[in-house]
């Protein structure tokens, strides 16, 4: 009687695993913010269970490749008075991205 029950039980779970893992995947294509918010509601255990490296990694990866010029932005500088725009600048003088932290 135990076994009736082990294909369907482990189908649930499937199901359920599978659906959890498509619902971080498109969280994790949202903009920052969105990103930020659903994760504040998904508990910690959640991710010791769902693959959240190899999907973070494939939702984030990107579309450049070496060599290929980095997409205009614009970033408020330091006292908020104005915005620089990248393609405003490497025209005038050479610029450095930094990502992350260099404290």
């Amino acid at each position: 009687m135990f076994r009736k029950w082990i294909a369907p039980t482990l189908g649930v779970l499937g199901l359920l695993y599978g659906s959890a893992s498509a619902g971080l995947y498109v969280a994790m294509q949202q903009p920052p913010e969105r990103f930020g918010a659903i994760m504040s509601r998904v508990p910690m255990s959640a991710m010791m269970v769902l693959p959240f490296k190899p999907l973070w990694m494939s939702a984030r990866k990107g579309r450049l490749d070496v060599g290929h010029g980095a997409p205009d932005f614009a970033l408020p500088v330091p006292d908020r008075s104005r915005h620089v725009r990248l393609s405003g600048e490497w025209t005038h003088r050479p610029v450095v991205l930094v990502f992350g932290s260099y404290t």
